[in-house]
């Protein structure tokens, strides 16, 4: 195998304007010794030695570039060795999805269907960063296999598939293994990979409008576009932008609406509207991503992390820092906001995608990276092989780390693109021919810069995220003029650049790019200083909860953490994470600058994982109060938020917070505390049980508080007994402490019409005496079993505890309940 880094003069063909033009005669014929500038954006041209934007495309700021550009060093170098050790890198000794001899990618006789296209477009780009030979030989194996499966019409893979969707193609599974081509063309020159490509993309530009809107590939395009885009730039293909153009306006609309609240379909779809306004050419493409994604977060994205509610579907009412993250969703935004930096040169996206991989990604995995969860939570207090029925959005238990080929399917299959796109994209070329410092992380790039074409070499020698001083070295063959880009993030006040020693731009504003323009000689040193100071963050939208931040790390709770393995094997564990310490802390903070209770420990970094409690080198001493109100609920889920600040009485403490990826048990929004008569009380929450419950529903619908607006209301969480029928079933709620009640109202399910779950046939309410002992209700009203109002039953009073519903099924239906209110 071949790895060559091909440089690609267009210049010929890309009709310069003239104002860019003199931009670059004036940096090239520059007298000085270097000149430091600041752009909010980088210059957008269509020059540049990485396949730039070919019209009528617009140009874009940064140019990718190839694959093993840039390799890992120092404790990212750590995280892809686990990586190719680990899930991805020997995924296919445990997937029965990746067993090549009966896999339909490389026979198409066979069945597949996204599981392979996901696992081999990371395990590709983990072999290409890593030059790791085991993985390069199996990555070179299955790209052989798939690329021998086209047919004369260019469909290729499973046979199965092209008719698989209401009699026409499922296009989704192609998209990611598409993906996965273009990078093995890139790291290697295969020159079969751009003609079996367009091949393909002519088979997709023969189907019926329709088909782009069907299943999961309907809210994905944004994937195909962005490989149509790099088809086009290296062919000039004009009809690829007219399949462009039939993806976007046949498929769902990103750009006038919210077409899906699934946190994968949102991680990947929103980004469209500003792809296709790269061929469009209108403004208001750009801003409708801009836009859905502020909508998505300020919605769902109310805790810290970088993700946002999606643990499946995106609910209202589900924005507690205990709801999770898709660990496909992760990456997958990572991934999206990656793009979004070449496409607009706006540091934001850059800043947003190392919050996630700094803080979410690591937890994701167990230190190993044996295992895997499917759902990753800013709050998380244990994570066992237990459907937690009103937390999640789905029906399987989704905390416990597993290799999960079958329970959590597409995460572990899809996860392996998060640390080694991030290490491709830390460097990205410009268009002035220069090189940007995107993200941050130790590694060396080794790329094309100058107009004349001179392969340099910088290293990068840095402990970020948990130092804040990185130095560049630069190693050149002779003296070459190119501009260096450096981001300075928007946390970063006060950061500074000193260039061979010598201060060379202070930077006032964060936030910015800033650029050296000079001659660079073999051992010149940029040592860029970017602040990282303690601050506090207040979520005002989610009951005015805190999280402590250090510069790009979130920190959390340190939580014992008690390891159980409870199956699998030693090479591929299952494990659930139980806590052996107090988790139920609110933080004392001062009005007048919080921060300053903060007492950082710093230590050097050393060989042990960083990201687990025992390797980190930061953690910060804070003042906490226990909250006795905020507890776990019946299933160990942590309790909701209620109002900060808290009322408590508790001693004061000190507690240790460690940054949030290192912590797989944590509190990361916290309340703050009070004592005495300030702050709010805090509820005991009821505690509900059943007899029955199915695995989608929710105990906590029974007393959220949300209003139905009918007995079929499926917009709110429901409690039923499903799939029970015409059996006597119960649900009780505990309401923590005695009281004294009268009556009870009832809001039952009936779904007819769409469903099999009907009212009761007659039911009865219960109390349990001070013996422990059940009674009925003594002179009870109606027990009513009315459609779209609530039944309220009257009685004598009774001072309890406990209440029961006792609730006889119709024969043939099962039931349930939308709110109960004592």
């Amino acid at each position: 195998m071949t790895h060559r880094i091909r440089r690609r003069d267009l210049l010929a063909s890309t009709g310069l304007a003239g104002g860019v033009i003199a931009f670059g005669q004036m940096a090239a014929g520059s007298g000085t010794a270097h000149a430091e500038r600041r752009h909010s954006t980088p210059p957008a041209t269509r020059t540049g030695h990485y396949v730039p934007q070919m019209a009528p495309l617009q140009p874009v700021p940064f140019q990718k570039l190839p694959p093993g550009a840039v390799r890992p060093r120092g404790w990212l170098l750590q995280q892809l060795e686990l990586q190719a050790d680990g899930l991805c890198g020997r995924y296919d000794e445990v997937s029965d999805f990746l067993v090549y001899e009966d896999n339909g990618w490389v026979d198409p006789s066979k069945w597949a269907w996204e599981e392979l296209p996901y696992w081999l477009r990371g395990l590709g780009d983990l072999g290409y960063v890593t030059g790791d030979d085991r993985i390069l030989a199996k990555t070179q194996r299955w790209i052989e296999g798939i690329l021998g499966t086209q047919s004369d019409d260019g469909w290729f893979g499973p046979e199965a598939l092209r008719t698989s969707l209401e009699g026409g193609p499922d296009l989704w599974p192609g998209m990611p293994l598409l993906g996965a081509l273009r990078s093995w063309q890139e790291y290697t020159g295969d020159e079969r990979v751009v003609p079996f490509m367009t091949k393909y993309f002519a088979f997709q530009n023969s189907q019926p409008p329709e088909v782009f809107n069907r299943s999961w590939g309907a809210f994905r395009w944004g994937d195909n576009i962005d490989t149509a885009y790099w088809l086009y730039n290296r062919t000039g293909e004009e009809w690829l932008l007219d399949l462009v153009t039939k993806m976007h306006e046949n498929s769902a609309d990103y750009t006038n609406d919210i077409p899906t609240w699934h946190n994968v379909n949102l991680a990947q779809g929103f980004r469209e509207p500003l792809q296709y306004g790269l061929l469009a050419g209108d403004p208001r493409f750009r801003k409708a991503t801009y836009d859905l994604y502020d909508t998505v977060m300020k919605r769902f994205g109310q805790f810290p992390g970088g993700g946002f509610a999606g643990d499946e579907n995106c609910r209202p009412g589900f924005g507690d820092p205990r709801q999770g993250f898709e660990t496909c969703g992760i990456v997958e935004f990572m991934h999206s906001f990656e793009m979004l930096v070449r496409f607009t040169g706006d540091i934001v996206w850059a800043d947003r995608c190392e919050e996630l991989a700094f803080n979410s990604l690591p937890a994701a995995l167990d230190p190993q990276q044996r295992s895997i969860h499917y759902i990753t939570c800013a709050n998380s207090i244990q994570l066992d092989d237990r459907v937690k029925h009103g937390q999640f959005d789905n029906g399987f238990a989704m905390q416990a780390y597993k290799p999960g080929v079958h329970q959590y399917r597409c995460c572990p299959h899809n996860y392996g693109i998060g640390w080694p796109y991030f290490t491709e994209e830390l460097w990205l070329a410009t268009t002035d021919y220069g090189l940007a410092a995107s993200m941050y992380a130790p590694n060396e790039v080794r790329a094309t810069v100058g107009e004349q074409g001179t392969v340099v070499t910088i290293v990068e020698d840095t402990d970020y995220p948990f130092d804040d001083r990185i130095t560049l070295r630069v190693s050149t063959p002779h003296p070459v003029r190119f501009p260096l880009y450096l981001r300075i993030p928007l946390w970063a006040e006060g950061a500074t650049v000193r260039t061979n020693g010598t201060v060379s731009a202070r930077v006032s504003r964060p936030g910015t790019w800033v650029t050296i323009d000079r001659a660079w000689r073999a051992g010149d040193t940029v040592e860029l200083y970017l602040p990282m100071r303690t601050s506090v963050r207040r979520w005002k939208a989610n009951h005015n909860a805190v999280s402590v931040e250090h510069g790009p790390l979130t920190f959390s709770l340190e939580i014992s953490e008690r390891w159980e393995r409870f199956a699998g094997s030693e090479a591929w564990p299952e494990y659930a994470v139980y806590p052996d310490s107090p988790w139920n802390y609110g933080l004392l903070l001062p009005d007048a600058n919080p921060a300053r209770t903060f007492e950082l420990h710093k230590k050097p970094l050393g060989a042990t994982n960083p990201f687990t409690p025992d390797g980190t080198p930061l953690r910060l001493r804070a003042k906490a109060r226990r909250i006795a109100e905020w507890e776990a609920d019946n299933e160990d889920v942590v309790g909701l938020l209620q109002p900060s600040p808290a009322r408590t009485q508790a001693p004061v403490e000190d507690v240790t917070l460690i940054p949030m990826g290192a912590a797989r048990l944590r509190i990361t929004a916290f309340p703050t505390a009070v004592p005495g008569d300030g702050g709010r009380a805090w509820v005991l929450q009821p505690i509900a049980t059943a007899s029955h419950i199915f695995a989608w529903d929710s105990y906590e619908a029974l007393y959220d508080g949300r209003e139905p607006t009918s007995s079929a209301d499926t917009s709110i969480p429901r409690f039923t007994w499903w799939d029970r029928r015409g059996t006597v079933e119960w649900v009780q709620l505990d309401l923590r402490e005695p009281r004294t009640i009268s009556q009870v109202s009832v809001y039952w399910f009936d779904d007819t019409g769409f469903g099999e779950c009907r009212v009761p046939a007659s039911w009865r309410l219960l109390w349990r005496d001070e013996r422990g002992e059940w009674q009925p209700v003594s002179n009870p009203s109606e027990f009513g079993v009315e459609l779209d109002r609530y039944n309220t039953v009257t009685f004598d009073p009774v001072r309890t505890q406990v209440i029961r519903i006792e609730a006889q099924l119709r024969e043939t239906f099962s039931g349930g309940i939308l709110e109960l209110i004592v």
